[in-house]
């Protein structure tokens, strides 16, 4: 027996606060409208005094507000549930498609001059700061008075059922609430009951009120999974679920519909068959390199001076590293060791079996004597490697990519090797953002091989922002 849908206070709650995030996204609209304006009116010509006076008023740039809004409601902005950086892309690619649409009006009504369109740059300049900053806080702000949120059920109590639960639980921004578990063998996960039951996985979610349903059970025959997905689909608003294709690329994939067969295909773009994508992957690294090395000149001096007083040696180190399709060169970094290091190393880890298995696991030393007190403070700052800046000039290192592996290391890179090493090395990466020191090796070359696996530009800008954060806060630093 079908389902009815009816309209609870849970789901009122859910449609007032969409309302209430459409609010705010206009309140923000006209906040940085505001801004924009003041910008344009009296920050501007002082700077170019040739400018033609200002004068404006909200009513008659009422129509870019719509057209703003209707390009975040066409994308979905108010249905869709994003994690944070998926947030902040659409955000980016909302304020871009609804600046190039007003322009592209002003042009083709022939009406540019009746409007600033300096106001509207600079919206769109100030959107891509503000905007993320202030719709990720609304909603953090409904969802901590209730509003739009999502109660989803997880079908499953193995790897995949705890890996959604992981991945859900992290992500607050999405907005989901974790109602329970349903697995067909009782057993608890964190602070949740798995209750017992599959087949009466409908009851559950009509008396919780549940909206969406993930069924993680990648385990079951396939006639069983089909047949308990075409259940689920009819009895809640959404239904998620996780194929047991883990391994493949995931970011940019595209499912393809033949109804006729009443197939799909799965299509895994590789970005770095693109040409054009790689190039612009290289120029800017050359641009942010060039920029960085001018303006950290001066620090670079400092840096190496402190390093001869502290200790004799050079300041700078060269190791040899395994580049972009296993070639070798020399990455530099500031020394933050003692010249004695490897036989410092040597004595350790024959007297200490501690030390040892720690090196095993992590080949990295917590404690590590070896460092000296200039040594540390670059090391936690991540200072130490500001002169692989030289590297990227050289074309040997990009700005974001895999960790620059030793040579000795060759051998457990294993198959991965023929993944990880079609990318330059990078100054910092995915697995550095991902906890950095505090994972073991395996955990590394995950992250080094889905990095390059699922690259794209909008990664990189990922990585960038979170590897501020990372260093800012000095998780994981050694």
């Amino acid at each position: 027996m079908p389902f009815k849908r009816q309209l609870t206070p849970a789901k009122l709650k859910n449609s007032f606060g969409t309302l209430a995030l459409f609010a705010l996204d206009l309140a923000t609209l006209l906040l940085i409208f505001f801004a924009s304006a003041l910008l344009r009116k009296f920050i501007l010509p002082l700077a170019f005094t040739s400018l033609p006076p200002f004068d404006y008023q909200v009513s008659f740039y009422w129509w870019v507000f719509a057209v703003w809004l209707l390009v975040m409601l066409y994308r979905d902005g108010y249905s869709r549930r994003f994690a944070t950086w998926d947030e902040v892309k659409f955000v980016w690619e909302s304020a871009f498609f609804a600046t190039l649409a007003v322009l592209s009006m002003l042009f083709l009504m022939k009406r540019g001059q009746e409007y600033s369109r300096i106001l509207v740059g600079s919206m769109f300049a100030l959107a891509v700061i503000l905007q993320p900053l202030l719709r990720l806080r609304a909603k953090k702000m409904l969802y901590s008075r209730g509003f739009m949120l999502r109660k989803a059920l997880i079908i499953g109590s193995g790897e995949a059922a705890r890996s959604v639960y992981a991945a859900i639980s992290n992500e607050p921004n999405l907005g989901y609430e974790i109602a329970g578990f349903v697995d067909d063998s009782p057993g608890e996960i964190d602070c949740y009951k798995v209750h017992q039951g599959i087949s009466g996985v409908g009851r559950y979610i009509k008396a919780a009120d549940i909206h969406d349903v993930v069924v993680a059970k990648p385990e079951l025959p396939k006639d069983e999974l089909v047949k308990l997905v075409s259940e689920v689909q009819h009895k809640a608003d959404n239904t998620l679920f996780i194929p047991d294709i883990s391994g493949i690329a995931v970011s940019g994939t595209e499912l393809r519909h033949f109804f006729k067969e009443q197939t799909m295909i799965i299509e895994v773009r590789n970005n770095l068959a693109n040409p054009l994508n790689y190039l612009t992957k290289r120029f800017i690294d050359y641009s942010a390199g060039l920029a960085v090395f001018l303006l950290s000149l001066p620090l670079l001096i400092y840096i190496a001076r402190r390093i001869k007083k502290d200790s004799p040696g050079p300041a700078i180190l060269k190791q040899e590293r395994i580049g972009k399709d296993g070639h070798t060169f020399m990455c530099y970094k500031f020394r933050t060791m003692y010249e004695d290091a490897e036989e410092r190393l040597e004595e350790i880890l024959a007297t200490d079996p501690a030390a040892k298995e720690e090196w095993e696991k992590y080949w990295k030393l917590k404690n590590d004597p070896r460092i000296t007190k200039v040594g540390g403070w670059l090391r936690s700052s991540s200072l130490d490697e500001l002169p692989q800046v030289l590297n990227i000039l050289k074309g040997e290192m990009s700005l974001i990519g895999p960790r620059p592996y030793l040579p000795r290391e060759q051998e457990f890179l294993a198959e991965e090797a023929q993944t990880i090493l079609r990318l330059p090395p990078g100054i910092t990466g995915l697995w550095q953002v991902s906890g950095r020191s505090n994972t073991d090796y395996n955990f590394r070359l995950a992250m080094d091989s889905w990095y390059v696996k699922n690259w794209d530009l909008w990664l990189d800008v990922m990585i960038v922002f979170k590897t501020i954060g990372v260093v800012l806060n000095r998780e994981g630093a050694r």
